[in-house]
């Protein structure tokens, strides 16, 4: 019976936030919409021209844009690139900074002080600028971005993962562990590494919502996604030119970049309210 009174009392830590469910709700509609982009989408490419700047109607329900593009087709198909973009970035990131940070934590001495001196080197510039730089080093495509916004990111998951292990190493289970013999590799993997992974997860969900956030930003001043690909911060900058004729152009894309950023963070803050009680806020 304790497996599911725990079950229930995390479920109901997650359900008592409002913003928890909003969250999630939101989280899943994101979803959907990416998975039935072609049947509800239509072609994000099609042109017409004699329809160009067209208000919401019946048959283009968030209107048109400069070229007679469906706005509606637009922002439907950009979910897909955004929720990818989120989540590619986030895995690297995780990836990445979480084997930095867990061999540094575990191996000590000299891995540290190499590891945390790469994580400064990257933490001494503003993330974005940074971003900036390595994507106009790359070049202007969707791969370059991403890689560009998962290499500003994994410090973060690394400095993280590092804290964790050194708290963790001390404590009675893993000096027992070490006593038995067993290699600091299996006392990381085995012992250290599944009770680290909490506040990753947690941070890995508030941490989607700003990859894709920052993601938009570059696409927004060309350093992403080249039109006519419908990415939404890309479709912003396109139309940011008609937005006083065609305001809906480029507040819809704007709008869904807003939701989804809201919905991950409402949604990260649910998951640290169930997978890390502790560090829930009060009240």
């Amino acid at each position: 019976m304790t497996a599911p009174r725990i079950k229930n009392k995390a479920l109901r830590r997650f359900l008592r936030n409002p913003g928890t469910v909003v969250g999630s709700v939101l989280t899943l509609l994101l979803v959907l919409v990416a998975l039935l982009a072609p049947v509800i989408g239509g072609d994000p490419l099609l042109q017409d021209l004699p329809e160009r700047l067209k208000p919401p109607s019946g048959q283009h329900l968030l209107g048109t844009d400069q070229l007679g593009r469906d706005v509606w087709a637009r922002v439907v198909h950009g979910s897909r690139i955004s929720l990818r973009i989120g989540l590619t970035v986030t895995g690297i990131a995780l990836v990445v900074g979480g084997l930095v940070g867990l061999l540094a934590g575990i191996f000590g001495g000299l891995v540290d002080e190499i590891a945390m001196r790469i994580t400064d080197i990257f933490f001494a510039f503003p993330a974005l600028i940074l971003a900036m730089a390595i994507a106009g080093a790359l070049g202007p495509s969707l791969v370059n971005l991403m890689i560009a916004v998962a290499a500003v990111s994994w410090p973060y998951y690394a400095r993280l993962i590092r804290a964790q292990v050194l708290s963790l190493k001390s404590l009675d289970f893993v000096d027992a562990s070490r006593a038995l013999g067993a290699s600091r590799w299996r006392q990381a993997m085995r012992h250290v590494l599944p009770n680290a992974l909490t506040p990753l997860l947690v941070q890995a969900s508030f941490d989607v919502g700003g990859a894709i956030l920052t993601a938009a930003g570059l696409g927004f001043i060309g350093f992403g996604a080249q039109p006519p690909t419908p990415e939404w911060g890309a479709v912003v900058s396109e139309t940011r030119s008609f937005i006083i004729e065609a305001p809906w152009a480029s507040s819809a894309p704007a709008i869904a970049i807003l939701l989804t950023v809201l919905a991950f963070n409402l949604l990260g803050d649910g998951l640290r309210d169930v997978l890390d009680p502790r560090g829930r806020r009060k009240g």
